[in-house]
């Protein structure tokens, strides 16, 4: 398999594990940190803009793989290739979430 696939893989996985906390917060009602906010990733945005942000978050993973799906089922290589973005950016938004969150109130 070529290189490049799984690095749709890679980003797939990345922006549907994004969707998932944008999506909750914004179902919920609350506010959470968009890129739209002021200062971008450290503000809050409201609930709507969460929605749509974790919406498109999750097209655009889903248009990942659909580009790059060899085969049905896909070989476990691009399921590890998938979950390991995921797990990218699972850590490293609790890491800057976390500073955010533990900072002082934000205006």
């Amino acid at each position: 398999m070529v290189w490049y696939v799984y690095v749709g893989w890679f980003f797939a996985g990345l922006f549907l594990t994004n969707a998932i906390p944008h999506l909750v917060q914004g179902m919920c009602g609350n506010r959470f940190q968009t890129p739209f906010a002021s200062p971008p990733g450290v503000g809050e945005s409201s609930a709507v803009i969460n929605v749509l942000w974790g919406f498109c978050n999750l097209a655009i993973g889903f248009a990942l793989l659909y580009i790059f799906l060899p085969q049905l089922p896909p070989p476990w290589p691009l399921c590890a290739a998938a979950l390991l973005g995921g797990l990218v950016i699972a850590l490293y938004l609790a890491w800057h979430f976390g500073r955010v969150r533990n900072a002082a109130p934000h205006p």
